[in-house]
């Protein structure tokens, strides 16, 4: 298995004071920051754009793991890689030409991965495999932080880990809603490698202990594999 990566999700953090809580992430040892991006068309919300990925850029050393749950994708990817974004996910249901779409986000400079939805079915991706780094399990219905996990998704994980060992390429199998210290070891047990967690590390009141809480929680028990 990959390194555990743990990529807390801006999300839920607290605006008026982004900068301390990101440095806070960072000391506690975050791998990434993960930013999700929504407009209210692909999902019913709306966060942010280019302008705050630009400032949160200035804030942190570490990647920006950048989550466009967005329409039109393809016309925006050169705004948030300029803004700073290292990678870019998009989502296969919002992309009629994906192939293309993360072909140019490798152009562009920044490492593609590919998002699915809670329904949407593992086999969708045969095609991506050869082209993404990363894949991203959506575990809660995107658009709003702070979900419950959808225990389903797990079926998926397992499924898209064994076309990722069938394509013998490094490819991250990531994971996004509703991770916290009950589900990490659900999840890593099912093959994923990387968590995002917004509600799990900002909400609390001690940032680096939940993460450190989190990467405890998501190591295999003693006699598993």
């Amino acid at each position: 298995m990959n390194k555990l990566y743990i990529a807390p999700s801006v999300l839920a953090a607290d605006f008026s004071n982004l900068g301390e809580q990101i440095s806070l992430a960072e000391a506690g040892g975050a791998d990434w920051i993960h930013l999700d991006i929504m407009d209210g068309r692909f999902v019913p919300n709306i966060t942010f754009g280019p302008m705050v990925v630009s400032a949160i850029r200035k804030m942190t050393k570490l990647p920006l793991d950048t989550h466009l749950m967005i329409a039109d994708a393809d016309k925006h990817l050169e705004a948030f890689r300029e803004a700073g974004s290292d990678r870019i996910t998009v989502h296969q249901e919002a992309c009629p030409h994906l192939q293309r779409t993360v072909a140019r986000i490798r152009e562009l400079g920044a490492k593609p991965g590919v998002a699915i939805n809670p329904a949407t079915p593992s086999s969708t991706l045969t095609e991506i495999m050869a082209d993404t780094e990363r894949v991203l399990v959506m575990t809660v219905n995107p658009g709003f932080g702070g979900q419950r996990f959808l225990p389903g998704t797990l079926k998926k994980m397992r499924e898209i880990k064994a076309m990722i060992k069938a394509s013998g390429r490094d490819i991250r199998l990531e994971v996004d809603g509703g991770v916290d210290a009950s589900t990490m070891p659900l999840v890593t047990a099912a093959g994923a490698d990387t968590l995002v967690a917004g509600t799990s590390v900002f909400r609390t009141t001690d940032i680096r202990r939940a993460i450190a809480e989190l990467r405890a929680a998501g190591k295999p028990k003693k006699g598993t594999k």
